[in-house]
């Protein structure tokens, strides 16, 4: 089975890890994290990791790589062997963006290691956990005749038990948890009739999948869902292999590594924020087939009536599904721009509309330049674009010039589009929520908001046009998870870039002595959504009657409007209304969130020296709530 499809295939893999190695440390681990970019198999995957150790190790050798890369610490508890899986684990994360270090609990240790005591799982202080669990690690082994509520009883003990484990790793470790699904091991009993049998090993599998799903749910664990997995890449795949078993205890085999180690990382991307956000999508023979500058609208293959049409129609409605999650959607594409547009306008069998395009870029130029134009007017990093392009030269050009924009392989053979791009796994989520789902929207109005502004006389006069309204509440239970999610993936309108758990935001919600806070922002071309959290607490360095601004994190799709002041005036009145005699800001800097190194200083803060144990590099701000006055601002402001 080929690994890594979606990956470009390097010329000469092996001769370049080779060259690599002669290379000074910095240049040698920019390297390694240039070459994790390409389809290896278990081989050049090790030697990768080998060239990547030192840098993993000194964040000093990853400084100046790029794109940048977010570090993150991830425990593996595991009930089969998993050591020959860490070096792909630690590749893939380098393509996926985060510096991965690994810890292994001893192998089937995963009870002690939760329930009792594990110094070294401790002092490695895991920011990530993952729960590796088998189908034969303790199974569920009842008489083949139980009925359903005797199966069902075993199935609700054991995932009594997950949850307590799951449980014990947040409150431990404030760790985020991941669990993984079990894949069934050994053949069918009674074939297709297995289903019908309650306490038949692959019908009690099934149902404690689907337990676990339920239970993580609720509970608040991300899925690798290898049982998934392993239904898609069937029997031969490389899971659940009689021979490596018996052997080794592998439930996956070093083939199949480099597969389960992006699996791996790219959860890891995404409890990090490093997922991607928004597809770019090129259009003559990406969108349909043929050209439509030659072809003519009814000319280009697209829809119903033949293989080729449809299979175009399919890949829309994929891309149309991704909008629908939340996905930005964009064009760039070299055409002229009235005649790409006339093809969303008047053909019947688009499945794609303008009105779900964020951002329209048809011209000649170009794509690198026009894909850093899309990612300016999208207000994104270059690191959040996905683009498809059918040509070969485009796709190696944009590698070359952006290698922050994620570029899959794909084949000649359009169906094979959505599989490729759906399996490469770019878009992999750790939350959904409504305000998702509405995000892709959001874009598309702000580039009305854009024209609006371009077509005003002054900016005074647009701010009011937009009659902008504010809701500012408490967190509560039904925003904890968005907010987490916010506080996890936003990385450049974020002063501290602090990390939380679903377990620390309840703690702060519920807590009476902090401030944690979400706003919400809507004007005259409709809802933004959340849109920013602001959290003050109470911090041992400080004196009593000051707060520490923990959190103060923003949508960067609200620039320029206001907004900051607004969200300071909100913040002050909370903390009036308590008696608070000060606010300190803090600002850490990281590789992202250079836009709001002058945050405080623009809103009026005035610089003091950082408390005693104050992260090295970061700066502190005061603000005198007894000198203050709200700032000036065209928003209106309602408490929710």
């Amino acid at each position: 089975m080929e690994q890594l499809p979606w990956l470009p295939a390097h010329a000469d893999l092996g001769a370049a890890l080779s060259a690599a190695r002669r290379l000074e440390p910095a240049a040698r681990f920019a390297e390694a994290v240039r070459l994790a970019g390409y389809r290896r198999d278990f081989t050049l995957t090790g030697r990768i990791d080998r060239l990547a150790t030192d840098g993993l190790a000194d964040p000093a050798l990853r400084e100046g790589v790029r794109p940048a890369l977010t570090p993150l610490r991830l425990a593996i508890l595991s009930s089969h062997t998993v050591d020959h899986l860490v070096p792909a684990i630690r590749v893939s994360g380098l393509d996926r963006r985060v510096a991965l270090s690994v810890h292994v609990a001893p192998y089937g240790m995963y009870r002690q290691a939760l329930l009792g005591e594990d110094p070294e799982l401790a002092a490695f202080a895991p920011q990530l956990i993952l729960l590796a669990l088998d189908a034969r690690d303790a199974p569920i082994d009842l008489p083949l005749d139980s009925d359903e509520a005797t199966v069902e009883a075993a199935v609700q003990a054991r995932i009594d038990e997950l949850r307590t484990l799951w449980r014990r790793a947040r409150a431990r470790y404030g760790a985020q948890v991941v669990q993984q699904t079990l894949v069934p091991a050994d053949p069918l009993l009674f074939g297709s009739f297995e289903a019908l049998v309650p306490a038949a090993p692959h019908s009690v599998i099934e149902r404690l999948n689907t337990a676990i799903r339920a239970a993580a749910r609720q509970e608040g664990v991300l899925l690798l869902d290898l049982a998934w997995q392993a239904a898609r890449l069937g029997h031969a795949s490389g899971l659940a292999d009689p021979v490596r078993w018996h052997q080794a205890k592998q439930l996956v085999s070093p083939a199949l590594a480099p597969l389960y180690g992006d699996l791996v990382a790219r959860i890891a991307g995404a409890v990090a924020g490093t997922s991607r956000k928004c597809l770019v999508l090129d259009l003559d023979n990406t969108l349909w087939g043929g050209v439509i500058g030659d072809d003519g609208l009814d000319g280009i293959r697209l829809g119903q009536g033949n293989a080729t049409g449809e299979a175009f129609l399919a890949f829309q409605r994929y891309a149309a599904a991704l909008g629908r999650r939340g996905i930005i959607l964009a064009v760039c594409s070299k055409n002229n721009p009235e005649v790409a547009e006339e093809v969303f306008a008047k053909h019947p069998e688009m499945a794609l509309r303008r009105g779900d395009i964020a951002c329209f870029v048809a011209n000649w130029n170009d794509k690198a330049g026009n894909l850093r134009h899309i990612a300016k007017t999208l207000n994104i990093g270059l690191d959040s674009l996905v683009f498809v392009d059918d040509n070969p030269a485009e796709r190696e050009i944009i590698r070359r010039e952006l290698p922050e924009v994620a570029v899959p392989e794909v084949t000649e053979d359009v169906s094979d589009y959505p599989a490729i791009v759906g399996a490469a796994g770019y878009f992999e989520a750790a939350g959904f929520t409504a305000d998702d789902a509405a995000r892709a929207r959001s874009y598309a109005l702000n580039a009305e908001r854009q024209a609006a502004l371009e077509q005003a006389t002054d900016i005074t006069g647009y701010l009011r046009s937009l009659a902008m309204k504010m809701t500012a509440r408490r967190v509560g239970p039904a925003e904890l998870p968005r907010v987490t999610q916010l506080i996890n993936k936003t990385n450049q309108f974020n002063l501290t870039t602090r990390r939380y758990t679903d377990a620390d935001t309840a703690r702060f919600a519920a807590d009476p002595d902090t401030l944690l806070l979400s706003l919400r922002l809507s004007d005259r071309f409709g809802d933004n959504g959340l849109i920013a959290v602001l959290m003050a607490r109470p911090d041992p360095a400080l004196p009593p009657g000051e707060l520490l601004i923990d959190t103060w994190l923003m949508s960067c799709r609200v620039l320029g409007r206001q907004v900051e002041e607004a969200s300071l005036g909100v913040l002050l009145e909370h903390a009036s209304q308590r008696g608070v005699k000060a606010l300190i800001g803090e600002y850490r800097p990281t590789a992202k969130n250079g836009m709001v190194a002058r945050h405080y200083e623009k809103l009026g803060f005035a610089p003091v020296p950082a408390p005693e144990g104050a992260e090295s590099g970061a700066t502190f701000w005061r603000y005198e709530l007894r000198a203050a006055e709200a700032p000036a601002h065209y928003i209106e402001v309602e408490a929710a």
